[in-house]
C-alpha cells in the first residue's frame, strides 16, 4: 500500500486525488493533508481518510479547523502556515507526495519533499517551470521519481514507455483553446471574469482555467516539458485540440506519432501517477471513439493568444526568466480575477515585466535568486497596472 502525502487537498487536483484513494483503500492510503483555507471541507476529509499530520496554510483558520475536528480520535497532528505544508510534504510516513497546491506555492514544499527522500506526482507545473535549476539537481541527487501528473505530460509520459534513448524527436502539447477560442479576436475587449473562468471542457480552479483561456498554461507546459523530457524549445509544438481525446502525442526519430487518448478526466494521469509503473483496473468510463466523433487540429491563433510567444521566449532566456514570467503571470491573473485589470492587461503586463527583468537574468540562478526575481515579478505587475489608463486593445507580438 502505497502512503500519499496530499498538498493542496480541497482544490482541484486534491479532491479527484482523494476520490482516486477512496477508490482504491487497498493500494493507497492518505497519511498527510494539506490545504490553503477551506476549513468545512479540510475537516470533511480528515474525518474520511484520518491522516496524521495536517496543515492550513492560513495561519487564522488554526483554531477553527480545531474546533471542526476536536471529536476526532485520534487527532492528527495539527499545523499552520507555510513552515507546516512543508512538513506535511516531508512526512516520514508518506512514500509519494501529491503537489496538487496552485502556483509557485508549490516549490518550497516539492523541495522539502525531495530532500526527504519522497517521490513526487507533480500536479504543480509551475514548480518545475520557476525552480527547475534547483529541483532537478534535487531530483538526481537524492534518487527520487519526478512523475507528471497533468493530462498532457502524462501522455508524453505514458508515450515514452519503451521508447529507446535518442528516439524522441519532437513533442506534441494538446490545448483545448480555453474559453475564448472560438471568439473572434477583437471581441476579447469584451471579456468578462465570468466568461474567462467557464472552460468548455475541463473542471479546473479559476486560476487555471484563465490560464487556458490564454493559453499560458500551454507556454508554461512547454517550458516544463523541456526540463522534463530534455527537448529543445524549436521541437515542442502546440496544436489545438477542440475535444480534449488526444492529451498528447510524441514524434519519433522514424517520423512515427504515437498519441495518449481518453476522455478529458483528471483522475486518468493522477491515478497513473500514484500507481507508476502499474496499471490499474478502473471502472470508469472507457474511452469510446465512434461516441468521440471527430478529431480536430488547429494551428493557435498567435494574436489571441499572445501569452504563448510570451513564454517561449522566457523558456529560450532560462535562468531566472521563467520564474518571472511564472510569477508575473499569477499576479497578473490575481488582479484580473479581482476585476482590477482587464483579460487582455494580462499579456500586457507580462511583456513589460519579462522585459524588465531582461537586463538581471540570472543564468544559473540558486534558490534565493528564484524567490527573490519571483517576490520582484508580482510587486512589478502590480506597478505596472497601475499605469494601465488607456483602454486595452489586442496586442501584436514583437
Amino acid at each position: 500500500m502505497k502512503a500519499i502525502s496530499l498538498i493542496g487537498s480541497t482544490g482541484s487536483i486534491g479532491t479527484q486525488t482523494l476520490d482516486i484513494v477512496s477508490q482504491y483503500p487497498q493500494q493507497f492510503r492518505i497519511v498527510g493533508l494539506a490545504a490553503g483555507r477551506n476549513v468545512e471541507l479540510l475537516a470533511s476529509q480528515i474525518r474520511q481518510f484520518q491522516p496524521s499530520i495536517v496543515a492550513i496554510c492560513d495561519e487564522d483558520k488554526l483554531p477553527q479547523l480545531k474546533e471542526a475536528i476536536k471529536d476526532i480520535q485520534p487527532q492528527p497532528t495539527l499545523l499552520a502556515g507555510e513552515t507546516g505544508v512543508i512538513e506535511v510534504a516531508r512526512c516520514a510516513e508518506a512514500d509519494t507526495v501529491v503537489t496538487g497546491i496552485v502556483g509557485c506555492a508549490g516549490l518550497l514544499p516539492t523541495i522539502a519533499a525531495i530532500e526527504a527522500g519522497k517521490d513526487i506526482a507533480l500536479a504543480n507545473k509551475e514548480t518545475l517551470i520557476a525552480g527547475a535549476p534547483v529541483v532537478l539537481p534535487l531530483i538526481e541527487k537524492h534518487g527520487v521519481k519526478l512523475l507528471p501528473a497533468d493530462s498532457e505530460h502524462s501522455a508524453i509520459f505514458q508515450c515514452l514507455q519503451g521508447i529507446p534513448e535518442g528516439g524522441l524527436r519532437k513533442i506534441i502539447l494538446t490545448a483545448s483553446g480555453g474559453a475564448f477560442r472560438d471568439w473572434d479576436v477583437e471581441k476579447l475587449a469584451e471579456v468578462t471574469v465570468a466568461d474567462a473562468t467557464k472552460h468548455p471542457n475541463w473542471s479546473m480552479g479559476r486560476k487555471i482555467t484563465v490560464d487556458s483561456a490564454t493559453l499560458m498554461n500551454k507556454g508554461l507546459e512547454v517550458i516544463e516539458a523541456h526540463y522534463l523530457f530534455s527537448l529543445d524549445y524549436d521541437d515542442i509544438e502546440i496544436v489545438i485540440h477542440p475535444q480534449s481525446i488526444i492529451h498528447s502525442l510524441i514524434e519519433l526519430q522514424d517520423t512515427s506519432v504515437l498519441a495518449q487518448l481518453g476522455w478529458a478526466d483528471m483522475r486518468l494521469p493522477l491515478l497513473y501517477a500514484l500507481s507508476y509503473p502499474e496499471r490499474i483496473y478502473t471502472d470508469w468510463e472507457r474511452l469510446d471513439l465512434v461516441k468521440a466523433g471527430s478529431l480536430t487540429f488547429r494551428e493557435p491563433n498567435h494574436q489571441k493568444y499572445p501569452c504563448m510567444q510570451l513564454a517561449y521566449a522566457a523558456g529560450r532566456a532560462s535562468g531566472s526568466m521563467p520564474a518571472v514570467l511564472n510569477a508575473a503571470n499569477e499576479q497578473a491573473v490575481a488582479l484580473f480575477l479581482e476585476e482590477k485589470i482587464h483579460f487582455l492587461d494580462i499579456p500586457r503586463c507580462i511583456e513589460t515585466v519579462c522585459d524588465r527583468h531582461s537586463h538581471d537574468n540570472h543564468s544559473n540562478p540558486n534558490l534565493d535568486d528564484i524567490l527573490t526575481a519571483d517576490k520582484w515579478a508580482r510587486q512589478e505587475v502590480t506597478r505596472v497596472a497601475q499605469t494601465l489608463q488607456n483602454p486595452p486593445t489586442v496586442i501584436s507580438m514583437r
